[in-house]
Protein backbone atom coordinates (compact mmCIF):
# COMPACT_ATOMS: atom_id res chain seq x y z
CA UNK A 1 0.00 0.00 0.00
CA UNK A 2 1.05 3.63 -0.50
CA UNK A 3 -0.65 6.81 0.25
CA UNK A 4 -1.17 9.91 -2.18
CA UNK A 5 -3.14 12.65 -1.82
CA UNK A 6 -6.73 14.05 -3.57
CA UNK A 7 -7.39 17.84 -3.10
CA UNK A 8 -10.23 19.55 -3.76
CA UNK A 9 -9.32 21.86 -3.49
CA UNK A 10 -10.66 22.72 0.14
CA UNK A 11 -11.46 26.22 1.61
CA UNK A 12 -13.98 27.98 3.57
CA UNK A 13 -15.49 30.28 1.77
CA UNK A 14 -13.97 32.96 3.88
CA UNK A 15 -10.25 32.08 2.56
CA UNK A 16 -9.17 33.90 -0.46
CA UNK A 17 -8.61 32.68 -3.59
CA UNK A 18 -4.76 33.49 -3.31
CA UNK A 19 -4.59 32.89 0.55
CA UNK A 20 -6.03 29.06 -0.37
CA UNK A 21 -3.72 29.05 -3.07
CA UNK A 22 -0.51 29.13 -0.93
CA UNK A 23 -1.44 26.95 1.20
CA UNK A 24 -2.19 24.06 -1.73
CA UNK A 25 1.59 24.66 -2.65
CA UNK A 26 2.70 24.64 1.03
CA UNK A 27 0.32 21.05 1.32
CA UNK A 28 1.95 19.82 -2.02
CA UNK A 29 5.66 20.96 -0.89
CA UNK A 30 4.93 18.50 2.45
CA UNK A 31 3.86 15.76 0.57
CA UNK A 32 7.30 15.89 -1.55
CA UNK A 33 9.08 16.16 1.29
CA UNK A 34 7.45 13.19 2.88
CA UNK A 35 7.70 10.71 0.39
CA UNK A 36 3.77 10.80 -0.63
CA UNK A 37 3.64 9.10 -4.07
CA UNK A 38 0.84 11.47 -6.07
CA UNK A 39 -0.62 14.36 -5.56
CA UNK A 40 -4.66 14.98 -7.86
CA UNK A 41 -6.16 18.36 -7.87
CA UNK A 42 -9.52 18.98 -8.55
CA UNK A 43 -11.49 21.58 -10.91
CA UNK A 44 -14.66 23.24 -9.67
CA UNK A 45 -16.30 26.48 -10.60
CA UNK A 46 -19.24 27.35 -8.85
CA UNK A 47 -18.56 26.49 -5.37
CA UNK A 48 -17.20 28.23 -2.80
CA UNK A 49 -15.94 25.26 -0.82
CA UNK A 50 -14.09 23.95 -3.86
CA UNK A 51 -12.66 27.02 -5.12
CA UNK A 52 -10.15 26.71 -7.91
CA UNK A 53 -11.28 26.55 -11.29
CA UNK A 54 -8.27 25.96 -13.34
CA UNK A 55 -6.40 22.82 -11.33
CA UNK A 56 -2.88 23.01 -13.93
CA UNK A 57 -2.50 26.69 -12.30
CA UNK A 58 -1.79 24.81 -9.12
CA UNK A 59 -0.23 22.24 -11.03
CA UNK A 60 2.30 24.17 -13.33
CA UNK A 61 3.39 25.65 -9.98
CA UNK A 62 3.92 23.03 -7.69
CA UNK A 63 5.96 21.00 -10.22
CA UNK A 64 8.54 23.83 -9.80
CA UNK A 65 8.59 23.76 -6.08
CA UNK A 66 8.44 19.46 -5.65
CA UNK A 67 11.25 16.63 -6.82
CA UNK A 68 9.56 13.32 -6.55
CA UNK A 69 5.96 14.24 -6.49
CA UNK A 70 3.77 13.03 -9.18
CA UNK A 71 0.69 15.74 -9.55
CA UNK A 72 -2.41 15.68 -12.06
CA UNK A 73 -5.52 17.43 -12.33
CA UNK A 74 -7.76 15.25 -10.42
CA UNK A 75 -9.31 15.72 -12.81
CA UNK A 76 -10.08 18.26 -15.65
CA UNK A 77 -14.07 18.18 -16.05
CA UNK A 78 -13.92 17.76 -20.00
CA UNK A 79 -17.17 18.99 -20.93
CA UNK A 80 -16.01 22.55 -20.04
CA UNK A 81 -13.22 22.87 -22.18
CA UNK A 82 -12.43 22.04 -25.77
CA UNK A 83 -10.58 18.95 -26.22
CA UNK A 84 -8.42 20.04 -28.89
CA UNK A 85 -6.96 22.96 -26.93
CA UNK A 86 -6.26 21.01 -23.68
CA UNK A 87 -4.79 17.98 -25.69
CA UNK A 88 -2.32 20.45 -25.92
CA UNK A 89 -1.81 22.23 -22.92
CA UNK A 90 -1.92 18.95 -21.07
CA UNK A 91 0.71 17.57 -23.31
CA UNK A 92 2.91 20.87 -22.64
CA UNK A 93 2.46 20.47 -18.99
CA UNK A 94 4.12 16.81 -19.53
CA UNK A 95 6.62 18.07 -20.94
CA UNK A 96 7.27 20.95 -17.84
CA UNK A 97 6.31 18.03 -15.53
CA UNK A 98 10.02 15.92 -16.55
CA UNK A 99 7.11 13.23 -16.94
CA UNK A 100 5.80 13.41 -13.46
CA UNK A 101 2.33 14.80 -14.42
CA UNK A 102 -0.64 12.46 -14.33
CA UNK A 103 -4.33 13.38 -16.11
CA UNK A 104 -7.45 12.73 -14.37
CA UNK A 105 -10.24 13.55 -15.89
CA UNK A 106 -14.27 13.85 -14.97
CA UNK A 107 -17.65 14.44 -16.10
CA UNK A 108 -18.61 16.95 -13.78
CA UNK A 109 -21.19 16.22 -10.72
CA UNK A 110 -22.72 20.19 -9.91
CA UNK A 111 -25.73 21.11 -11.22
CA UNK A 112 -24.43 24.67 -10.67
CA UNK A 113 -21.35 23.81 -13.27
CA UNK A 114 -24.03 22.74 -15.63
CA UNK A 115 -25.84 25.49 -15.48
CA UNK A 116 -22.92 28.49 -15.94
CA UNK A 117 -21.58 25.91 -19.28
CA UNK A 118 -25.36 24.77 -20.58
CA UNK A 119 -24.72 21.23 -19.81
CA UNK A 120 -27.65 19.08 -19.60
CA UNK A 121 -26.31 16.91 -16.59
CA UNK A 122 -29.63 15.54 -15.86
CA UNK A 123 -29.53 13.24 -19.44
CA UNK A 124 -26.16 12.52 -18.90
CA UNK A 125 -24.56 15.12 -21.52
CA UNK A 126 -22.09 15.73 -19.51
CA UNK A 127 -20.91 11.60 -19.19
CA UNK A 128 -21.40 11.37 -23.00
CA UNK A 129 -19.27 14.92 -23.88
CA UNK A 130 -16.19 13.42 -21.59
CA UNK A 131 -15.70 9.81 -23.90
CA UNK A 132 -16.07 12.18 -26.28
CA UNK A 133 -13.78 14.66 -25.06
CA UNK A 134 -11.08 12.16 -24.24
CA UNK A 135 -11.39 9.91 -27.78
CA UNK A 136 -10.52 13.21 -29.21
CA UNK A 137 -7.82 13.94 -26.95
CA UNK A 138 -6.14 10.43 -27.33
CA UNK A 139 -6.81 10.53 -31.49
CA UNK A 140 -4.58 13.92 -31.46
CA UNK A 141 -2.00 12.24 -29.29
CA UNK A 142 -1.94 8.97 -31.23
CA UNK A 143 -2.74 9.22 -34.89
CA UNK A 144 0.53 10.76 -37.03
CA UNK A 145 -1.67 11.81 -40.14
CA UNK A 146 -4.09 14.20 -40.71
CA UNK A 147 -7.95 13.42 -39.99
CA UNK A 148 -11.33 14.75 -39.47
CA UNK A 149 -13.32 14.10 -36.68
CA UNK A 150 -17.32 15.36 -36.37
CA UNK A 151 -18.73 14.13 -33.49
CA UNK A 152 -22.15 14.87 -31.27
CA UNK A 153 -20.60 18.22 -29.13
CA UNK A 154 -17.10 18.73 -31.34
CA UNK A 155 -15.89 19.29 -34.61
CA UNK A 156 -11.98 18.93 -34.70
CA UNK A 157 -9.00 18.59 -37.11
CA UNK A 158 -5.52 17.69 -37.23
CA UNK A 159 -4.67 19.41 -40.35
CA UNK A 160 -2.20 18.88 -43.21
CA UNK A 161 1.03 20.76 -42.81
CA UNK A 162 0.61 24.22 -44.32
CA UNK A 163 3.07 26.56 -45.95
CA UNK A 164 5.80 23.81 -45.52
CA UNK A 165 5.66 24.48 -41.52
CA UNK A 166 2.68 25.28 -40.20
CA UNK A 167 1.32 22.08 -38.40
CA UNK A 168 0.18 20.10 -35.03
CA UNK A 169 3.36 18.94 -33.08
CA UNK A 170 2.63 18.91 -29.56
CA UNK A 171 2.71 15.72 -27.83
CA UNK A 172 3.42 14.15 -24.52
CA UNK A 173 6.49 13.42 -23.16
CA UNK A 174 5.03 10.24 -21.68
CA UNK A 175 3.96 8.01 -24.54
CA UNK A 176 1.31 7.34 -25.66
CA UNK A 177 0.54 9.54 -22.90
CA UNK A 178 0.42 10.45 -19.08
CA UNK A 179 -0.94 8.14 -16.73
CA UNK A 180 -5.06 8.45 -16.66
CA UNK A 181 -7.03 8.86 -13.59
CA UNK A 182 -11.14 8.66 -13.68
CA UNK A 183 -12.82 9.08 -10.38
CA UNK A 184 -15.93 7.94 -9.75
CA UNK A 185 -18.66 7.93 -6.77
CA UNK A 186 -22.27 5.90 -7.42
CA UNK A 187 -22.96 2.44 -7.91
CA UNK A 188 -22.48 1.25 -11.47
CA UNK A 189 -20.49 4.30 -12.21
CA UNK A 190 -20.11 4.81 -15.83
CA UNK A 191 -16.64 6.56 -15.58
CA UNK A 192 -15.36 3.66 -13.70
CA UNK A 193 -16.48 1.22 -16.12
CA UNK A 194 -14.71 3.36 -18.42
CA UNK A 195 -11.16 3.25 -16.63
CA UNK A 196 -11.77 -0.79 -16.38
CA UNK A 197 -12.78 -0.42 -20.51
CA UNK A 198 -9.29 1.44 -21.42
CA UNK A 199 -7.00 0.42 -18.46
CA UNK A 200 -7.25 3.67 -16.80
CA UNK A 201 -6.41 4.58 -13.12
CA UNK A 202 -9.49 4.16 -10.82
CA UNK A 203 -10.28 6.37 -8.29
CA UNK A 204 -13.13 6.23 -5.28
CA UNK A 205 -14.37 8.89 -3.59
CA UNK A 206 -14.43 9.08 -0.26
CA UNK A 207 -17.57 7.13 0.57
CA UNK A 208 -18.54 4.12 3.25
CA UNK A 209 -15.95 0.89 2.79
CA UNK A 210 -19.11 -1.23 2.14
CA UNK A 211 -20.39 0.83 -0.55
CA UNK A 212 -17.08 1.06 -2.50
CA UNK A 213 -16.84 -2.30 -2.60
CA UNK A 214 -19.49 -1.85 -5.21
CA UNK A 215 -16.84 0.62 -7.38
CA UNK A 216 -14.54 -2.87 -8.85
CA UNK A 217 -17.50 -4.51 -9.79
CA UNK A 218 -17.86 -1.19 -11.77
CA UNK A 219 -14.41 -1.71 -12.93
CA UNK A 220 -14.64 -5.37 -14.16
CA UNK A 221 -17.75 -4.66 -15.77
CA UNK A 222 -15.66 -1.88 -18.11
CA UNK A 223 -13.14 -4.26 -18.57
CA UNK A 224 -14.82 -7.27 -19.78
CA UNK A 225 -15.44 -4.96 -22.41
CA UNK A 226 -12.44 -4.61 -24.10
CA UNK A 227 -11.02 -7.74 -22.62
CA UNK A 228 -8.72 -6.66 -20.36
CA UNK A 229 -7.38 -7.99 -16.60
CA UNK A 230 -7.59 -5.55 -14.35
CA UNK A 231 -5.49 -5.37 -11.65
CA UNK A 232 -6.37 -4.31 -8.00
CA UNK A 233 -2.86 -2.60 -7.10
CA UNK A 234 -4.07 0.15 -9.84
CA UNK A 235 -7.04 0.67 -7.31
CA UNK A 236 -7.16 4.22 -5.27
CA UNK A 237 -9.60 4.97 -2.41
CA UNK A 238 -9.70 8.28 -1.03
CA UNK A 239 -10.35 8.76 2.66
CA UNK A 240 -10.57 11.11 5.16
CA UNK A 241 -7.71 10.70 7.52
CA UNK A 242 -5.69 12.12 10.84
CA UNK A 243 -3.39 10.54 12.66
CA UNK A 244 -2.38 11.95 16.16
CA UNK A 245 -0.64 10.79 18.92
CA UNK A 246 -3.43 9.79 20.98
CA UNK A 247 -7.13 8.53 19.57
CA UNK A 248 -8.72 11.87 21.60
CA UNK A 249 -6.39 14.02 20.14
CA UNK A 250 -6.87 12.75 15.99
CA UNK A 251 -11.07 13.12 16.81
CA UNK A 252 -10.65 16.42 18.03
CA UNK A 253 -8.49 17.91 15.69
CA UNK A 254 -10.22 16.36 12.56
CA UNK A 255 -14.45 16.56 13.46
CA UNK A 256 -13.84 19.63 15.89
CA UNK A 257 -11.71 21.52 13.29
CA UNK A 258 -11.33 21.84 9.58
CA UNK A 259 -12.38 18.51 8.65
CA UNK A 260 -15.86 18.37 10.71
CA UNK A 261 -16.49 22.44 9.46
CA UNK A 262 -16.13 21.71 5.67
CA UNK A 263 -18.37 17.79 6.24
CA UNK A 264 -20.86 19.35 8.30
CA UNK A 265 -21.16 22.76 6.07
CA UNK A 266 -20.85 21.71 2.94
CA UNK A 267 -20.08 17.77 1.98
CA UNK A 268 -22.82 16.26 3.86
CA UNK A 269 -25.75 18.92 2.81
CA UNK A 270 -24.60 18.52 -0.56
CA UNK A 271 -25.04 14.94 -0.82
CA UNK A 272 -28.15 15.22 1.00
CA UNK A 273 -29.44 17.70 -2.24
CA UNK A 274 -28.54 14.87 -4.07
CA UNK A 275 -29.77 12.04 -2.30
CA UNK A 276 -26.72 10.11 -2.23
CA UNK A 277 -26.48 10.02 2.20
CA UNK A 278 -27.11 6.45 1.51
CA UNK A 279 -23.67 6.25 -0.02
CA UNK A 280 -22.11 7.08 3.35
CA UNK A 281 -24.40 4.57 5.59
CA UNK A 282 -22.64 1.22 7.00
CA UNK A 283 -26.31 -0.58 6.81
CA UNK A 284 -29.21 0.90 4.74
CA UNK A 285 -31.46 0.78 7.96
CA UNK A 286 -29.33 3.95 9.22
CA UNK A 287 -31.55 6.78 8.66
CA UNK A 288 -30.50 9.82 6.90
CA UNK A 289 -30.85 12.23 10.27
CA UNK A 290 -27.86 10.19 11.26
CA UNK A 291 -25.80 10.69 8.87
CA UNK A 292 -23.76 13.70 11.15
CA UNK A 293 -20.33 14.44 11.07
CA UNK A 294 -19.60 11.86 13.92
CA UNK A 295 -21.07 9.24 12.10
CA UNK A 296 -18.71 9.47 9.04
CA UNK A 297 -16.02 10.25 11.45
CA UNK A 298 -16.74 6.51 12.89
CA UNK A 299 -17.92 4.47 9.94
CA UNK A 300 -15.90 6.29 7.46
CA UNK A 301 -13.25 8.19 8.31
CA UNK A 302 -9.58 6.71 9.26
CA UNK A 303 -8.60 8.97 12.36
CA UNK A 304 -6.76 7.96 15.69
CA UNK A 305 -3.65 7.21 17.00
CA UNK A 306 -1.17 5.22 14.60
CA UNK A 307 -2.10 1.65 16.32
CA UNK A 308 -5.59 2.89 15.52
CA UNK A 309 -5.06 4.26 12.06
CA UNK A 310 -3.48 0.92 11.23
CA UNK A 311 -6.44 -0.96 11.93
CA UNK A 312 -8.28 0.95 10.30
CA UNK A 313 -6.29 0.52 7.21
CA UNK A 314 -6.24 -3.26 7.31
CA UNK A 315 -9.89 -3.21 8.08
CA UNK A 316 -10.92 -1.41 4.81
CA UNK A 317 -8.03 -3.12 2.76
CA UNK A 318 -9.89 -6.50 3.43
CA UNK A 319 -13.51 -5.24 3.55
CA UNK A 320 -13.32 -4.19 -0.18
CA UNK A 321 -10.78 -6.94 -1.12
CA UNK A 322 -7.87 -4.67 -1.59
CA UNK A 323 -6.18 -2.10 -3.10
CA UNK A 324 -3.34 -0.53 -4.15
CA UNK A 325 -3.47 3.34 -2.70
CA UNK A 326 -5.07 5.51 -0.25
CA UNK A 327 -5.29 9.14 -1.57
CA UNK A 328 -5.74 11.35 1.79
CA UNK A 329 -8.65 13.97 1.31
CA UNK A 330 -7.36 17.49 1.45
CA UNK A 331 -8.60 19.83 4.32
CA UNK A 332 -8.03 23.15 4.66
CA UNK A 333 -5.92 23.33 8.38
CA UNK A 334 -4.28 27.31 7.43
CA UNK A 335 -4.79 28.21 10.36
CA UNK A 336 -3.07 25.14 12.03
CA UNK A 337 -0.78 24.05 9.88
CA UNK A 338 1.34 21.98 12.36
CA UNK A 339 -1.46 19.64 12.91
CA UNK A 340 -2.02 19.34 8.95
CA UNK A 341 1.48 18.57 8.34
CA UNK A 342 2.62 16.65 11.75
CA UNK A 343 -0.74 14.13 10.69
CA UNK A 344 0.95 13.34 7.20
CA UNK A 345 4.05 12.41 8.53
CA UNK A 346 3.07 10.41 11.20
CA UNK A 347 1.28 8.51 8.64
CA UNK A 348 4.07 8.15 6.44
CA UNK A 349 6.85 7.32 9.32
CA UNK A 350 4.78 5.47 11.98
CA UNK A 351 1.95 4.07 9.27
CA UNK A 352 3.11 2.82 6.57
CA UNK A 353 5.73 0.62 7.45
CA UNK A 354 2.95 -1.45 9.29
CA UNK A 355 0.79 -1.52 5.81
CA UNK A 356 3.01 -1.68 2.82
CA UNK A 357 2.64 -5.02 2.76
CA UNK A 358 -0.66 -5.04 1.93
CA UNK A 359 -0.79 -5.11 -1.78
CA UNK A 360 -3.07 -7.23 -4.06
CA UNK A 361 -1.24 -9.75 -6.38
CA UNK A 362 -0.76 -8.81 -9.67
CA UNK A 363 -2.84 -11.39 -12.05
CA UNK A 364 -1.50 -13.20 -14.69
CA UNK A 365 -2.13 -11.18 -18.02
CA UNK A 366 -3.37 -7.44 -15.93
CA UNK A 367 -2.75 -5.05 -18.53
CA UNK A 368 -0.99 -2.15 -17.19
CA UNK A 369 -3.32 0.86 -16.23
CA UNK A 370 -3.16 3.79 -18.19
CA UNK A 371 -1.66 2.60 -21.35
Amino acid sequence: MEFGYFSMPSHPPERGLKEGHEWDLQTLRWLDELGFTEAWIGEHHTAPWEPHPAPDLLVAQALLQTKRLRIGPGGFLLPYHHPAELANRVAMLDHLSDGRLMFGIAASGLPSDWAMFNVDGMSGANRDMTREALEIILKLWSEEGPFHYEGKYWKVDKPETMFGFLKPHILPLQRPHPPIGVAGLSKNSDTLKLAGERGFLPLSLNLNPAYVSSHWDSVEAGARKSGRTPWRGDWRLVREVFVAETDEEAWRLSVGSMMGRMMGEYFLPLLSNFGFKEYLKHSPEVADSDVTVEYCAKHNWIVGSPKTVIEKLEKVYHDVGGFGQILVFGFDYKDQPEAWRTSLGMLQTEVLPKVKHLLPAKPQGALAAAQ
